[in-house]
């Protein structure tokens, strides 16, 4: 199992962020506050996530990615784009409802060279577990099947304020 790592680039408004190896909660604060930076740049029109070189992705990083969607929708932007090679990652994209909020490509469209990596940001305990209670809430409001399948795991993570 490879460690995930993020990198991003952000040229002319176009913001591509690029995961690496296996994305698990570990990586949630990371995702969190790098979204949230980006974001709230003005000059940022479009979106792409690169999950060509990702191994494994789990629902916490795709409750932070699906908040992406969100915040770019209330910003009147156009859908983000998500380019997965991986047929596994590509059944769960589906199966969770990405194809929704997300343009969902099999290739990726154009190549960035000079990505940089992001800073992986350390939190505490209790703060990851509100990141992946809040990731998880933005999967339940995808789809009714998130909601049956996250919804004890949100219940009991919030048991344990």
């Amino acid at each position: 199992m490879s460690d995930g790592e993020i990198f991003f680039a952000c040229r002319d408004g176009h913001y591509v962020l690029k995961f690496v190896g296996e994305v698990r909660l570990t990586l949630c604060s990371t995702i969190d506050q790098h979204l949230a930076f980006c974001l709230a740049k003005e000059e940022i029109t479009d979106t792409l996530i690169d999950l060509t070189e990702t191994n494994n992705i789990d629902s916490t990083s795709l409750g932070l990615i699906a908040k992406l969607a969100i915040k770019c929708s209330e910003r009147n932007m156009p859908k983000p784009t998500i380019v997965s090679t991986n047929p596994d990652i590509t059944q769960i994209l589906l199966a969770m409802g990405f194809d929704k909020v997300f343009v969902l490509l099999d290739v990726l469209p154009t190549s960035v060279s000079d990505l940089k990596q992001v800073p992986f940001v350390l939190e505490s305990e209790n703060e990851v577990r509100l990141r992946i209670i809040q990731a998880h809430k933005v999967l339940i409001d995808l789809n009714e099947a998130n909601r049956d399948a996250f919804k004890g795991l949100v219940e009991t993570l919030e048991k344990c304020s």
